[in-house]
């Protein structure tokens, strides 16, 4: 091959790869060029709206909390606008600058700026933390106007809680606060708990069905501009809110209670006989739910601390008293089941009782009350009655009739703190003590004194079990979001299966208590046809009687300091035919059972059935025959 030759093979080779680059170029500019086009003529608006520093937030919408209703709709717990400010940590270049800045315009407490630089330290930096809430109008318009020179600082707009029955509901409904670092650790990373305006129930009913007032949280993508400034929403999810509670509480009648009771260191329960619903119970003195909803002060705090009759505390679930007299309902049918005793046997009572070298005495006539059979015993309240059929018996028959009538054991009630109480048992003190059970035990056991404790939520579930034969188990909850509770539904109580004739014995001494003369009740007796109430008193003593003491004459209540003074119980059920309601009072050093309880059980036995009446002559189909009187 010449040597001209090899320069047109070498000249069409260079002209075939100048070509093949050139193609390469012209697809890759063409692939640059439609890229360009998309981006700014396709997805111009887009990037327009990022454009400038802007960008696009995605913030949680906190679900509304779902409302506490009454048995009747009325609102026990509910919602309001609440109007605060908050700072998110990213935006914002200097905290500490930026809580000053807020501070020349509203007024920021040094406990509020201490929270919320503690709070931007654990929160993610995008979270919000709140400053303060609960604005007024001239401080919203303060912040809005200076909102361009506070880079992070928004006004948000959320709710918070608001009881309009304050203290009548304190104990049922508890209350919201804000979420602990302690709710943090045991939320499983739900983010709803990191934001600013977030409440948890604390305390109630309120804390019992947190999870079904909470709801489910929404999500809002908004656009806001480089200091924060939201510029509009691009798009929303509400979520889904908060299911509503509807409680068996009849809020007229709760604050009938609760008004009838007054300041004294009172318990209340009144439960329906037929199905456990609790129509009201209360626990006085009480707290205002408010207080906790807008943020407790210290003082206020301390204030209910140091009460002597203890506010906080729900006595109704959580107080542990000797029931004193009203156990001896229990003692008798423990003796009548065991057979022990008969309808028409009969006890002598010289007022004390022998047990080796101890004498037990009987609470009134150093006489005694002479031959006495079972009913009239429950009348005249006899304890040396019942201390001779429990030494017949001993105490774990005594404890088995106990807890069958609902002692001794939680109810599982749908509210924190209940307790148990104590029924002792042979086997318990055996355990507990490591010795054998002393006999004189069972001789205070027998009328609720000794070991024995029990609130007055169980008294009131005795009372209905002893009215009706059922096992009532008492509740609160009627509905949640609108559908009975699994686990009550179409399921009525089961029979206690005690002896008919054992159980209207024992109820006709309870009548006989309030409607005879020498019934130790008498004084606090219906007298309303129709609506008389059978019951019985209880004094339980909370200081030891010495010999010396009994030689030269027992102390009256009114001569000691009122935290010796005994607990004044009564526990009732009305109408004495087809029996509908039942009643448990405990006040606190009270006094006589008879002369400070037994008037409270009476008031308010009479108050539930006249309120009945009401409804249903106003019967109403969509609410089961029950309205609003």
């Amino acid at each position: 091959m010449g040597r001209r030759q090899r320069d047109q093979e070498r000249e069409r080779l260079f002209t075939r790869r100048s070509l093949l680059l050139g193609v390469g170029q012209a697809g890759l500019f063409g692939a640059l060029g439609a890229r360009l086009y998309y981006l700014q003529v396709i997805e111009a608006d887009k990037y327009a709206t990022l454009a400038e520093d802007n960008r696009i937030n995605m913030r949680l919408l906190v679900p509304p909390r779902g409302r506490i209703l009454d048995r009747f709709g009325e609102v026990l717990a509910t919602s309001r606008l609440n109007y605060r400010v908050v700072l998110v940590r990213e935006q914002a270049p200097n905290v500490e600058a930026t809580l000053d800045a807020i501070g020349r315009l509203i007024t920021v407490g040094e406990s509020d700026r201490r929270r919320v630089l503690r709070d931007v330290r654990r929160k993610r930096a995008f979270v919000p933390v709140m400053v303060r809430e609960d604005l007024s109008w001239e401080e919203v318009a303060r912040m809005e106007v200076n909102a361009p020179d506070l880079p992070g600082v928004s006004i948000d707009v959320g709710q918070s809680r608001l009881y309009p029955h304050t203290e009548a509901v304190g104990h049922i409904l508890g209350y919201v606060g804000a979420v602990s670092e302690v709710d943090l650790k045991g939320s499983n990373g739900d983010p709803l708990l990191e934001l600013p305006d977030f409440r948890i129930g604390k305390n109630g009913v309120e804390k019992i069905h947190d999870q079904a007032l909470r709801g489910v949280a929404g999500a809002s993508q908004i656009e806001v501009n480089s200091v924060g400034r939201v510029i509009r929403e691009v798009n929303r999810d509400d979520g889904r809110p908060g299911r509503d509670i509807e409680l068996t509480i009849d809020i007229a009648l709760q604050e009938y209670v609760r008004e009838r009771v007054g300041e004294e260191s009172t318990a209340a329960a009144v439960i329906d006989c037929r199905n456990g619903e609790l129509l009201s119970l209360i626990s006085a003195p009480a707290f205002d739910p408010n207080m906790f909803s807008a943020g407790l002060k210290a003082n206020d705090w301390e204030e209910l601390q140091a009460h002597p009759k203890t506010p906080l505390t729900n006595k109704a679930v959580s107080g542990q008293y000797s029931p004193g007299s009203t156990f001896k309902m229990v003692t008798a049918l423990a003796a009548l089941d065991a057979g022990v005793i008969t309808a028409t046997q009969t006890i002598n009572c010289p007022g004390h009782f022998e047990l080796g070298e101890r004498r037990f005495h009987c609470w009134k006539y150093k006489g005694g009350h002479g031959s006495l059979n079972l009913t009239e015993a429950l009348m005249h309240s006899c304890d040396v009655f019942f201390y001779e059929i429990a030494r017949r018996i001993g105490i774990d028959k005594i404890a088995d009739m106990a807890l069958r009538l609902g002692l001794g054991a939680a109810s599982g009630i749908e509210l924190p703190g209940e307790r148990a109480g104590l029924i002792p048992t042979r086997a318990w003190y055996q355990r507990r003590r490591g010795t054998s059970w002393p006999q004189g035990e069972t001789i205070n056991a027998s009328i609720g004194q000794g070991m024995i404790l029990t609130t007055p939520l169980q008294l009131a579930t005795m009372t209905a079990r002893l009215a009706s034969g059922l096992a009532i188990v008492p509740h609160l909850t009627k509905t949640v979001g609108g559908r009975a509770p699994i686990d009550r539904a179409h399921v009525a109580p089961a029979s206690l299966g005690l002896n008919p004739q054992h159980l209207a014995l024992v109820q006709r001494g309870m009548a006989m208590v309030t409607n005879e003369q020498r019934g130790t009740g008498y004084k606090a007796r219906i007298t309303e046809p129709g609506m008389e109430m059978a019951g019985k008193s209880g004094t339980a003593q909370v200081r030891i009687i010495s010999k010396a003491e009994r030689d030269t004459g027992v102390k009256k209540n009114e001569d000691l300091p009122w935290r010796f003074r005994d607990h004044a119980l009564f526990v009732g059920f009305a109408p004495l035919v087809n029996p509908r309601f039942a009643c448990a009072v405990v006040v606190e050093h009270g006094g006589g059972g008879s002369s400070v309880a037994g008037p409270l059980v009476r008031d308010i036995l009479l108050e539930t059935q006249k309120r009945d009446v009401l409804k249903r002559l106003a019967g109403c189909p969509t609410c089961g025959g029950e309205h609003r009187g």
